[in-house]
């Protein structure tokens, strides 16, 4: 820890020499902690929703900082400003119901072409920017500016209006002329009359310095009521109190609600911080936000507020989107289901927490969608029966309802095309593999019990100076590429199948295979990012790639001929298709 700034002013010192002049500015340097929370075996430390709440509960006692800047340690700050661009949210009119501040991810050591859709670009520049016109974007984890009351699961001063000693009546904007008074004359149980003296403990646990900081926290966040508009706001010059500096006795206290026993029979992780039980703990902390009525906003500045790394290599990508669809379905088989939600919820909104707890169950269905065409090519029957004139309008009117969606979509959010096509590939990449595995280990884990480790995300390149795109070449193993392959490899032999069959046809039907065709190529033609990272470095390609194939071919000849064996004619010979 650096010691404790001064509340007095620091001025810097003018030389003639220097080319800059720092006399009139104010060159003290802000506190710096590092912490490190205390774990002991025998003590569930609930990972990084553990570790953000007790630098919550620390940062409470040592500074108190009415709002919390929270980015992964694989990023950096690279527009100082943006904060300032996010405070104009807070501080504005309507500020006081705002929890969070989330800005949009980007990534630095991508590809040119993004493979693998790293930048999330349709999510990040499409959904969010969308969401922003409802309740508020959801939280990702990263990026992310908090209010500190909004984390203590209190409700908006809108949705429960306060009645302490600060207010003479239910909406009153004006307050007494001692602002440190007001401060202190707040109690925590003063923002929710079920919280009473008795019960406060048993929320934020025992510390009687957290608890004298909540209140002080909720007031230094308030706008200015400098407009008759401002329910809640605060007096021009109530944070010119300067902060008394920091005494050994303090410092013990924050050394103490990081402990690990601090938590114990208390509701940080339940209701207060960042929620526990869940691998995506970013979007249920913000689903509890917003379904206690806080609202959350979307900022895009025009310089990156921050630039992190992402993997780009292929497998590490596939991880990553497992760790995050198993959570979604750990979200919507438990209580943070947006079926569950309050009235507070709006009802769009309901709809955008549904879909990401629904989205990894698609894959069921688009896993049947990859084989269809497969299947449709090696029985030759079509997928539908008879082509009539109902069944034409309904196809049409749906594919071109695709195409208008997609068009929008493209032009309002301003993805360019390049990007929304990457997008489309990677989620049928990622739908057959670790969106399927996410629902099987989610079914594990809520009927069986079966808890699912996870690693993090390797995102280290490999070594090769001359290359920073070295890791997107290379080729590690893992059961979730036998999925993609297995639709690949059925695909590709479905088309050569059928290819022949209709060469050595008496009546060649060439109408009927490109119709058929077309089906498994535009599923091949999504999976060809996945194809090309199979293949490596210069044809690098490891051998139990090659094993695999073989094995899925055979496999899938044979079970093919068990379904539907030849019919042996009089003459004892096969009849019906056969090579020459």
């Amino acid at each position: 820890m650096l010691k404790p700034p001064s509340p007095d002013p620091l001025y810097g010192m003018h030389d003639e020499e220097q080319l800059i002049d720092f006399s009139d500015v104010d060159i003290r340097l802000p506190m710096l902690v590092y912490m490190s929370r205390e774990k002991r075996p025998g003590y569930d430390h609930n990972k990084k929703a553990g570790a953000m709440n007790a630098l919550v509960r620390c940062s409470a006692v040592m500074s108190n900082g009415p709002f919390i800047l929270n980015f992964d340690c694989d990023h950096y700050i690279n527009n100082a400003q943006a904060i300032r661009e996010a405070m104009c949210f807070v501080m504005d009119r309507g500020g006081e119901r705002i929890a969070y501040i989330q800005f949009p991810q980007r990534f630095e050591g991508i590809d040119p072409s993004d493979r693998y859709a790293n930048n999330n670009t349709v999510f990040f520049d499409g959904n969010m920017r969308a969401l922003d016109g409802l309740q508020g974007p959801m939280y990702v984890g990263t990026g992310c500016m908090f209010r500190r009351f909004a984390l203590y699961g209190f409700d908006p001063p809108r949705t429960t209006e306060y009645t302490g000693p600060l207010f003479k009546k239910k909406k009153v904007t004006s307050f007494r002329a001692d602002p440190e008074t007001d401060t202190q004359s707040l109690k925590a149980e003063d923002f929710d009359a079920e919280l009473t003296s008795m019960l406060v403990p048993r929320r934020f646990g025992n510390s009687s310095a957290l608890m004298a900081s909540i209140p002080v926290a909720e007031f230094q966040a308030r706008p200015l009521a400098d407009h008759p508009a401002v329910l809640h706001g605060r007096p021009p010059g109530a944070l010119t109190v300067p902060r008394p500096p920091l005494d050994p006795p303090t410092v013990a206290e924050a050394v103490s609600v990081i402990s690990c026993w601090y938590e114990d029979k208390t509701e940080w992780g339940d209701r207060v911080g960042w929620i526990y039980g869940s691998v995506t703990e970013d979007v249920v902390s913000g689903y509890r936000m917003h379904n206690r009525g806080w609202r959350s906003v979307y900022c895009i500045p025009k310089r990156d507020a921050f630039l992190g790394t992402a993997p780009i290599n292929m497998t590490d990508r596939l991880h990553q989107v497992l760790r995050w669809a198993t959570g979604s379905v750990e979200i919507f088989f438990s209580r943070n289901n947006a079926f569950l939600a309050s009235r507070k919820l709006m009802f769009l909104q309901r709809v955008a927490y549904l879909n990401v707890g629904i989205y990894p169950f698609t894959s069921i269905f688009l896993l049947v969608y990859c084989f269809i065409p497969a299947l449709s090519l090696f029985s030759g029957f079509f997928i539908v029966q008879t082509l009539n004139v109902a069944f034409l309008c309904y196809l049409l009117t749906i594919t071109i309802t695709l195409i208008a969606l997609g068009v929008l979509e493209v032009k309002w959010s301003g993805i360019a095309l390049e990007d929304w096509w990457r997008n489309e590939q990677f989620w049928l990449i990622s739908g057959t593999s670790a969106h399927l595995y996410a629902v099987v280990q989610g079914l594990l884990k809520v009927m069986a019990g079966i808890e699912i480790s996870f690693t993090l995300t390797a995102k280290a390149a490999a070594d090769d100076n001359e290359d920073i795109y070295a890791d997107l070449y290379v080729v590690k193993w893992s059961s979730l590429l036998i999925p993609p392959i297995t639709i690949g490899m059925i695909n590709i032999i479905a088309i050569a199948f059928a290819f022949a069959r209709t060469v050595y046809s008496d009546n060649p039907r060439w109408g009927k295979f490109i119709g058929g065709g077309f089906f498994s190529f535009w599923v091949l033609a999504h999976l060809y990012p996945f194809a090309k990272g199979l293949m490596g470095r210069r044809g690098k390609t490891p051998t139990i790639v090659f094993v695999w194939s073989g094995l899925i071919s055979i496999t899938i000849s044979l079970l093919w001929v068990a379904i539907s064996p030849p019919e042996a004619s009089a003459g004892g010979r096969a009849a019906g298709f056969q090579f020459p």
